[in-house]
């Protein structure tokens, strides 16, 4: 008989509202104030928000015009991507001295594999502790933890403490936890699919569980296979180092439809500001740009560019994409829906000392 594997010891770490923590300790006129890192000029984006700011309804990935209406005592600040990234590298050399097994998600949070770890300790509980120790006397930041046998348990769990604190899921509370949690609560089930299963009448992990897996991959194709797996709090995804996502996307859906070149490239500005800023938090570059237009009918189109050189700068994917715009010339009609898409994605560190993609 073969020996079994042993059951896998996952910590999730984020670093707590990450960006705006990193300038409330640089700025210490910061601190204790509603703190949003992004631009707050009218088309602007919300890359960050302090827990200050979240009080008041403050969210990443909004615009900042809705951000300022919900807090009008807000206070702006540009994002400082070299800095956050030599904050994240501090963090990522601490986790280092415990396991090699590190699959960062971005530069705030990441994975790790801590079942055989560097110290030898048995407990990932205290492993945890340490880290976060360790974080705060090196950055004077905090960061959160969950702690599981899966990356999906770990995730959630990380949830449940912030900030400054961690939570543990054991093997035999899983499935039980996973029950009585909403389905919108669920890590990989976004708000459209979250709408969906409630329309199904499934709105909590237990309605989940009740359905056969064959029923959910009917509805839900190949995605229902890992909803029946989470549903009995089941992930045997690896914690695989170096990860890198294929692709980021974001997209807009309008209250009235846009008719002119000049509304399009309004309304896709947003997407473009976050998709970007997505690439600068995980240290990545992209070669493939890709427009979505959803018509007033429904009828959805892509048009895509890809370049044989990552793409150098914000301004060089906004003129890439405002072509790929003027390509849908003249509009057949309205449009309800624009998104933007990055594909082709490596890591920054890959490409240095290679030409760069300036302009076309």
């Amino acid at each position: 008989m073969e020996p079994q594997e042993p059951q896998r010891k996952i910590i999730h770490l984020d670093m707590d509202a990450f960006y705006a923590s990193v300038e409330q300790r640089d700025q210490p006129a910061l601190r204790g104030r509603p703190v949003a890192v992004g631009g707050a000029r009218q088309r602007g984006v919300v890359a960050a928000a302090s827990y200050e700011a979240r009080q008041f309804g403050v969210r990443s990935a909004m615009p900042s015009v809705t951000a300022q209406r919900l807090c009008p005592e807000l206070i702006f600040v540009k994002p400082r991507f070299e800095v956050y990234k030599a904050v994240s590298r501090q963090i990522r050399a601490i986790f280092a001295e415990y396991t090699p097994l590190i699959e960062p998600l971005s530069l705030d949070e990441a994975y790790l594999d801590v079942t055989q770890n560097l110290p030898g300790l048995a407990s990932a509980t205290q492993i945890a502790r340490e880290i976060r120790a360790k974080i705060w006397e090196q950055t004077q930041l905090t960061a959160s933890a969950g702690i599981s046998y899966n990356k999906f348990l770990a995730k959630l769990a990380s949830d449940f403490r912030k900030p400054n604190g961690q939570f543990v899921i054991r093997p035999e509370q899983g499935p039980d936890f996973v029950a009585g949690l909403d389905v919108g609560a669920f890590h990989g089930i976004g708000p459209a699919t979250a709408r969906r299963l409630n329309e199904l009448g499934i709105f909590t992990g237990r309605d989940l569980r009740s359905q056969p897996e064959a029923w959910l991959r009917q509805h839900f194709g190949k995605a229902g296979g890992y909803y029946y797996a989470i549903a009995r709090a089941e992930d045997h995804r690896p914690v695989v180092p170096d990860r890198v996502r294929k692709s980021v996307g974001s997209e807009t859906t309008f209250p009235q439809d846009l008719t002119t070149i000049e509304e399009l490239i309004d309304g896709l500005q947003p997407c473009l500001d976050e998709v970007w800023e997505y690439c600068q938090r995980a240290d990545v570059l992209a070669r493939t740009v890709t427009v979505k237009v959803k018509y007033a009918d429904f009828q959805l189109i892509t048009r895509s560019r890809t370049v044989l050189t990552p793409l150098a700068s914000a301004a060089v994917l906004v003129q890439l994409s405002h072509e790929l715009l003027r390509g849908l010339l003249p509009l057949p009609k309205g449009v309800r829906l624009l998104g933007a898409s990055l594909s082709t994605l490596e890591p920054a560190g890959a490409v240095e000392g290679r030409q760069l993609s300036f302009g076309f």
